[in-house]
């Protein structure tokens, strides 16, 4: 099965947590006719698959196949927060200038569980995934569509990942809390080197590899990130925010904000602080 031939059909997306109105994701039984991933962002229960009873705990990703019986049940005295995706796909082909489709009965070659916990790239996918389904923009379907293959992808990506070096997988770990530590500063590739003994070369192969990022791109999406929040409070100004965060030059952060975020610092303040 390739995922390049695959086409595919959303049906639903859901983004659920401990205060949407009912809470009846608590508890529930079924059977499904197509594909779901549930992502629990936070949460304690258990998760039962066919025959298979799971701990349901922060950062694992479920994968339930069509005409598969599973029921759920969260613990009502833990917050939870849970991300679903509910699809369907076929298998697509272009030979001797003909299209020829085939739907899939196959289930993916995927786990019913993985630990995605320490995977940045999954659970962002799967917010993005989510949020652009929800916001329901002109061509949502469709960047929707291209996000799940993308998520479909991090997941085999991350399941054959699974016996890789623990102990480097804990460095980037202490990585990233090191930049959520000092988002105010600037740090260097050298200077994660040395804290984590491992070669820069070898350090940013790593990285990237588990997050899907590269140091830098990481960072700056961190610092990023903290900038939206900072002006959401609607108390700081554009250049405050740069230098809050150590950027020197104020231009630079806003040029680093448009090309990761799509517009530019002061636009993002007009529309989510004034509604412009």
């Amino acid at each position: 099965m390739k995922i390049s031939k695959l086409y595919f059909h959303i049906h639903y997306c859901n983004w659920k947590d401990s205060h949407s109105p009912g809470n009846r994701l608590r508890k529930v039984a079924r059977t499904l006719q197509h594909h779901a991933f549930l992502f629990f962002d936070k949460g304690k229960g258990n998760f039962t698959i066919g025959k298979k009873r799971y701990a349901i705990q922060e950062g694992r990703l479920f994968y339930v196949a069509p005409h598969v019986f599973h029921s759920l049940e969260l613990d009502p005295k833990t917050p939870f927060c849970c991300l679903t995706v509910h699809f369907s796909y076929a298998s697509v082909h272009f030979n001797d200038l003909q299209w020829e489709v085939k739907q899939e009965t196959d289930i993916l070659p995927l786990p019913s569980v993985q630990e995605v916990k320490d995977n940045y790239q999954v659970g962002d996918l799967f917010k993005k995934l989510v949020d652009s389904w929800n916001a329901k923009l002109p061509g949502y379907e469709f960047l929707a569509k291209t996000l799940l293959q993308q998520l479909l992808i991090a997941l085999y990506q991350n399941n054959k990942r699974k016996d890789r070096n623990d102990s480097v997988a804990l460095k980037v770990e202490k990585i990233i809390q090191y930049m959520h530590q000092n988002v105010t500063r600037k740090i260097t590739l050298a200077e994660l080197s040395e804290m984590t003994q491992l070669s820069p070369s070898y350090l940013s192969r790593m990285f990237k590899d588990i997050t899907g990022y590269s140091v830098i791109g990481f960072f700056n999406k961190i610092k990023m990130d903290k900038a939206k929040e900072l002006m959401m409070e609607g108390n700081k100004k554009v250049k405050e925010v740069a230098q809050a965060l150590g950027f020197v030059d104020e231009f630079y952060f806003s040029r680093l904000f448009k090309r990761m975020e799509g517009i530019s610092p002061s636009e993002f303040y007009s529309k989510n602080v004034h509604g412009l």
